[in-house]
């Protein structure tokens, strides 16, 4: 657990946080509503325009029943809920914004955004609380997502040692929290729902968090580059040892290459930058349009069956 002292601007923002992390709660429950914006396929030279798909328009013809897809999405069960679970906090650095996260009611919105707009066969529960560790983690046995009150302090130092003032690190700190909180949600999701997952899991999780960040966020983009800054700043001076190439999370580099493959190829045009400035190899650069589109298409079609709207 961190032990470097703590900023007096970090202390007074702790009694903003809880409302800062219901927005974003809510605005990570929100990419399931039905009048989301979402990016059409896009090609290399495509601009930077947004358009709702046949899913989202409200104008969209309706699915013959006999259909198999709706069908399908006709007998897939709704037997449960997200859920909130409040424990009793143990490190008195967090006692602050806790008791905002829990008079706020930041963990329910996020709850009642979500069961209003997926279906899901078991309950699911959420949770923040201060855990001892620099961690954030879905526990399959019993089906919980939890955001630790240790990682939220240890991307602020992170952002507070890079960013030009307190405040940017502040801001970065929370855009982190959100993709992290995204990657929970998709293990939670695989496990659940029971998807099929060709390849690691862990790498799954954070591209079904760089695609909901990018199609279904607006201004999401910042949570993948404020993970993409992270996962280089981790890196640095590291030399892996045989516990990290074992470890079923990839290196560090390579999460912060892939995540700058996803927001390249979601748009090649608007964020070529990252090309052009070399912060992103040639060679990778020009697969990643195809490799942003396949991911893409491929959580909507896992995730259209569990969609109420």
């Amino acid at each position: 657990m961190p032990t470097n002292t703590v900023s007096p601007t970090w202390q007074k923002n702790l009694i903003n946080f809880g409302l800062i992390l219901a927005v974003l709660f809510f605005i990570s429950g929100c990419f399931w509503s039905s009048e989301r914006n979402s990016r059409s396929s896009q090609t290399e030279t495509r601009p930077p325009v947004e358009q709702k798909s046949d899913l989202q328009s409200n104008t969209a013809a309706p699915v013959p029943e006999s259909s198999p897809d709706r069908y399908q999405k006709s007998e897939r069960p709704d037997n449960g809920d997200f859920i909130v679970q409040h424990g009793t906090i143990e490190n008195q650095r967090y006692a602050e914004i806790d008791k905002q996260i829990k008079d706020g009611r930041t963990l329910e919105q996020a709850a009642e955004q979500l069961n209003e707009n997926l279906k899901l066969p078991t309950d699911i529960y959420l949770k923040t609380k201060d855990c001892g560790e620099v961690n954030a983690q879905y526990d399959p046995n019993n089906q919980t997502i939890t955001v630790c009150y240790e990682l939220m302090m240890h991307f602020y130092k992170i952002f507070k040692n890079t960013e030009k003032t307190e405040q940017d690190a502040y801001n970065k700190m929370f855009e982190a929290v959100r993709f992290a909180f995204l990657h929970e949600l998709g293990h939670a999701m695989i496990d659940v729902y029971k998807l099929p997952i060709a390849g690691n899991e862990e790498d799954a999780a954070d591209r079904v968090s760089a695609y909901i960040c990018l199609d279904e966020i607006r201004d999401g983009v910042k949570s993948v580059l404020a993970a993409a800054d992270a996962f280089a700043y981790e890196s640095k001076g590291q030399k892996p040892v045989k516990q990290d190439m074992a470890d079923e999370h990839l290196l560090e580099q390579q999460r912060f290459y892939n995540s700058l493959c996803m927001i390249y190829g979601s748009n090649t045009v608007k964020y070529s930058n990252l090309k052009d400035h070399g912060y992103l190899p040639a060679e990778r650069a020009e697969r990643c349009p195809s490799e942003y589109e396949r991911t893409m298409q491929s959580w909507k079609e896992l995730l259209k069956p569990w969609r109420k709207n």
